[in-house]
């Protein structure tokens, strides 16, 4: 697996149903995300089992993402039909219903080999969610093997652990949610966090 966290998202071109499904045959990532932050999602197939709960969960929450100006993609291997034949079936037989973000087509596998996520006998991406900042850089990296879904809620905690370190200069303990305190980075600093929040972690 590609360790990708402190570099450039590997940028890509490629079709997606957006979220008025509509088709963009030339969806950008790099254009698509600058200045805002953003996660993309790879899950292995549409039509499936684990994955529409995890999409589903995503578009839930897909007005918090917009209040930290955080574009949502999802992301595997099937064509952009698919991704819209999905997104028109209802939740109630096994769809997604219409969800509020870009869905993207990687029907020849080069995007999540650039991610490294591709699974090495499924040739299905592996569920990787990756958390880029408004520079474009990768700042966290999770990769779940195909039985497990991924907590949404935690990658809303990440943004908001991302933000707070860009604006305060502070980094983010164990646990950290948005309003809790975080660490001056010296030695000063985490002896002053952990003598009055130890016992809370």
């Amino acid at each position: 697996m590609n360790i990708l966290v402190g570099k450039k998202a590997p940028d890509f071109t490629a079709a997606a149903v957006m979220a008025n499904g509509e088709i963009n045959d030339s969806f950008t990532l790099h254009q698509e995300i600058e200045k805002k932050y953003a996660i993309i999602f790879f899950y292995p197939l549409d039509f499936t089992f684990v994955c529409p709960s995890e999409l589903i969960a995503l578009d839930n929450r897909i007005q918090e993402f917009e209040a930290r100006n955080t574009l949502v993609m999802g992301i595997s291997i099937d064509s952009q039909f698919t991704h819209s034949a999905w997104r028109n079936t209802p939740v109630a037989n096994g769809g997604i219903g219409q969800v509020r973000y870009p869905l993207i087509a990687d029907v020849n596998h080069q995007i999540c080999q650039a991610y490294g996520v591709e699974h090495p006998t499924a040739h299905v991406a592996l569920r990787g969610a990756f958390v880029i900042d408004k520079q474009g850089i990768v700042r966290s990296q999770i990769v779940n093997d195909l039985p497990l879904g991924r907590n949404v809620d935690e990658l809303l905690r990440l943004i908001d652990a991302l933000e707070f370190h860009e604006k305060h200069g502070e980094v983010c303990p164990a646990n950290w949610t948005k309003g809790k305190t975080g660490i001056k980075p010296t030695a000063e600093g985490i002896a002053h966090y952990l003598g009055k929040e130890a016992g809370s972690l």
